[in-house]
C-alpha cells in the first residue's frame, strides 16, 4: 500500500491511498485541477480513482467534490449524516444521488484489494470519521480533525505501519494570534483540532515496533509552523512514558498546497 497527501492543511485536504490495483481518495477539499495534478505526481489520472471517502462535510474536505465527480463519476463513501450534509451544500452543484454510499463506523468494507474501516472522531461536524486501511498484514490510517482522543482512538490507531495524524496548531500561537475569541475556543475545544502537543502524546500512546512512518498533517497556516510541529511532536515522544524514541520512526510534515512524497509499506 502507499499513501500520498496531495494537500493537507486548514485550507484544503485530499489524500491518495492505494495499491497496484485499487486507488482511493480521502476527501476532495481542493479543486479538481489540483487533485488531478496530485494524482499525476503518483502516476495516476482522475479516471483511475475507484472511490472517494469523505471524513466530514466541512469545506476544506469537500469543496472540490462536485466538480470532480461530475467528470469522474466514482462512488462517494461517508456516514449517513455526512452524506446528507453534502447533499445540502448548494455550492457543490448537482451530484448524482446514486454515487452516495453510506458507511457505518467500526464496520469494515472492501474496496478492491483494500479493507477499509472507519472510527468515530470528536469534531464539530455531523458524524465525522477517520479511516484506516489494510492490505494483507500492512496497515495505514488517516486521522485528522479531532478535538480530543480517547482509549477508543488509541485502540483503533494501534498497530499501524504508517499514519497521517493531525498536528493542527501550536497552542501559544493560537492564543495570541488574530483569530476571534469564539473561533479560538472552538479550535481548542473537545470538538476542535489536535494541538502539536496532543498529537505527540497520542503518538506516544500508540507507538509500536511496526510503526514506520508518521506524517503530520492538517497544519494551520496561521497558528502553526512545519518546523514547530515537527520538533514539538518529537519532544512529546521523547518525554513520553514509553520505551520508544522519536528517532525510532520516520516523521515528515505534509505539505499544505502541493503533494508530499509517497509513503509505501
Amino acid at each position: 500500500m502507499r499513501m500520498c497527501p496531495i494537500a493537507s492543511g486548514s485550507s484544503g485536504n485530499s489524500i491518495y491511498v492505494g495499491s497496484n490495483t485499487t486507488h482511493i481518495l480521502v476527501d476532495a477539499g481542493i479543486s479538481k485541477k489540483r487533485i488531478e495534478e496530485g494524482l499525476k505526481s503518483v502516476g495516476l489520472k482522475g479516471g483511475d480513482i475507484d472511490a472517494i471517502l469523505i471524513t466530514h462535510e466541512h469545506a476544506d474536505h469537500i469543496q472540490g467534490l462536485g466538480v470532480f465527480v461530475r467528470k469522474y463519476p466514482v462512488p462517494i463513501y461517508g456516514t449517513a449524516a455526512t452524506l446528507k450534509q453534502i447533499q445540502l451544500t448548494n455550492s457543490l452543484g448537482y451530484i448524482p444521488p446514486e454515487l452516495f454510499i453510506e458507511i457505518t463506523p467500526d464496520k469494515e468494507f472492501t474496496l478492491g484489494d483494500i479493507c477499509v474501516s472507519s472510527m468515530h472522531i470528536s469534531h464539530d461536524a455531523a458524524d465525522p470519521v477517520a479511516y484506516s486501511f489494510a492490505k494483507g498484514d500492512k496497515h495505514m490510517a488517516i486521522a485528522t480533525d479531532m478535538g480530543e482522543y480517547t482509549d477508543y482512538t488509541i485502540e483503533h490507531l494501534k498497530g499501524m505501519d504508517a499514519l497521517l495524524l493531525e498536528a493542527n496548531h501550536d497552542i501559544r500561537m493560537l492564543q495570541v494570534g488574530p483569530y476571534p475569541y469564539q473561533l479560538k475556543q472552538r479550535i481548542l475545544s473537545e470538538r476542535g483540532h489536535l494541538s502539536n502537543e496532543a498529537a505527540g502524546r497520542l503518538l506516544s500512546d500508540i507507538a509500536c515496533d511496526r510503526l514506520q512512518t508518521i506524517i503530520l498533517g492538517h497544519l494551520s497556516k496561521e497558528n502553526n509552523l512545519p518546523e514547530l510541529a515537527y520538533e514539538t511532536v518529537r519532544l512529546e515522544i521523547e518525554t513520553g512514558d514509553q520505551e520508544y524514541h522519536a528517532d525510532d520512526f520516520e516523521m515528515i510534515v505534509a505539505k499544505r498546497s502541493e503533494p508530499t512524497r509517497i509513503v509505501e509499506v
